[in-house]
């Protein structure tokens, strides 16, 4: 009975450690580009050519800072400047790197309840706006830091601007009485919101 409780350990260890391998190479993977004609980033201030549409791609995270947690690995990109942000489309990949200023937030709202971004921190935020052609389109988007992606499709019509956001949704505390998120727990889900800013 030990041998077999020994050996399904060891089993489920095997297969966590493979399945971050996995995340983890496959992260690496789609930072980098199969294609350079899919998109390109632009100013925002041109017109829209004929055939085109632009979107604009707005994401944030909130992570403790550096040397928060005493036992952390020092690969961690948690608290420290070039914070990764990657970005593929159709096969073309970007990879946005953001230093990130502290925050403090108030803990709970004014309205009641606890604010999952409040206490200290260190807020990372992207804003970047791409021009590429209307249609469908395969996105990938990864934060290499939380071992987190997410994979959609996205339809955009000609001669529009988009604007595409990223909340993020964090996990829940372990403690049973309190089950709050919080930032400091890291990403659990990202929250997407598509507006159309050509109306």
């Amino acid at each position: 009975m030990r041998r077999m409780l020994a050996f399904l350990f060891v089993m489920t260890v095997g297969t966590v450690l493979a399945g971050c391998m996995t995340t983890s190479q496959f992260m690496k993977a789609k930072s980098q580009s199969a294609r350079t004609d899919v998109f390109s980033e632009i100013d925002g201030t041109e017109a829209i050519p004929k055939g085109y549409a632009v979107l604009e791609i707005k994401a944030t995270i909130k992570t403790h800072a550096e040397g928060f947690y005493l036992l952390e690995a020092k690969d961690s990109l948690h608290g420290k400047k070039g914070y990764p942000f990657v970005l593929n489309i159709d096969g073309q990949a970007v990879v946005w790197k953001v230093d990130g200023e502290e925050e403090i937030a108030p803990v709970y709202h004014e309205n009641g309840g606890r604010n999952p971004e409040g206490g200290a921190g260190i807020r990372y935020d992207i804003r970047k706006k791409i021009r590429l052609a209307s249609g469908k389109h395969k996105v990938f988007l990864g934060l290499p830091g939380e071992g987190y992606y997410w994979k959609f499709d996205v339809v955009l019509e000609e001669g529009k601007a988009y604007s595409m956001s990223f909340e993020p949704v964090y996990r829940k505390d372990n403690v049973r009485h309190l089950r709050e998120r919080r930032f400091i727990n890291g990403i659990e889900a990202y929250k997407k919101t598509l507006r159309d800013g050509s109306s």
